[in-house]
């Protein structure tokens, strides 16, 4: 017999998008929201001072999802209180933890980011301060970050992490100037259309190959 099904919408692209409006101070909405996987993303950014609103809920296609449409309004943030760091569902999602990171750096004061599921995933992380963020590596897990920082043009290859990757391509976005991001390829892992999509959000990307 045969059997169709949608897949759920993804929390991990949806934090992405959000968080484009959120380091360019832009006013955004991000359709098609999971609620339910990202409501401690969403609570620990009310925290840090950023407005935003949600729609009314509605379905997915699979008629189980919970839905909301999400605009984020530009705001003037702080760091939280406590330090930023995942935990299994319902908590915050690991993969949606180094966007953290770039917000962080938008923030007034200092964050501490607790990255303890990957070993070494945070250092690539350190790469926003070629863009001019105050990041430093505590170990191999832990980064102090301090704000607001004064994004600045730079050229950055791209680390061979995926997520760290994204976050250095939003920072670059904030920067003043041009910057260049080499290495791209592995974006397209994780992402349809990135590129595409930041266009039209009103970014100006071009791509082009060495």
């Amino acid at each position: 017999m045969d059997v169709e099904y949608a897949v759920s919408e993804d929390p991990v692209e949806a934090m992405s998008l959000l968080t484009a409006g959120i380091v360019t101070g832009s006013e955004i909405t991000v359709a098609r929201v999971p609620i339910e996987f990202m409501e401690i993303e969403l609570a620990t950014l009310s925290e840090m001072g950023l407005r935003y609103t949600l729609s009314p809920e509605y379905l997915a296609r699979n008629g189980r999802t919970r839905l909301v449409d999400v605009t984020v309004h530009p705001s003037e943030l702080h760091a939280p209180i406590d330090k930023i760091h995942p935990m299994p569902f319902p908590g915050l999602n690991i993969d949606n933890l180094p966007f953290f990171a770039v917000i962080a750096a938008n923030a007034h004061g200092t964050t501490l980011i607790h990255d303890w599921v990957y070993e070494g995933r945070a250092i690539h992380l350190t790469d926003l301060t070629r863009l001019g963020a105050d990041v430093r590596l505590l170990d191999a897990h832990r980064l102090q970050i301090t704000g607001p920082t004064r994004w600045s043009g730079a050229e950055v290859s791209c680390p061979p992490a995926l997520r760290p990757a994204v976050v250095i391509l939003l920072a670059m976005l904030a920067a003043k100037g041009t910057s260049v991001l080499r290495g791209v390829d592995i974006i397209a892992r994780g992402y349809e259309g990135l590129t595409e999509r930041l266009r039209e959000l009103g970014a100006h990307i071009e791509t082009f190959r060495d």
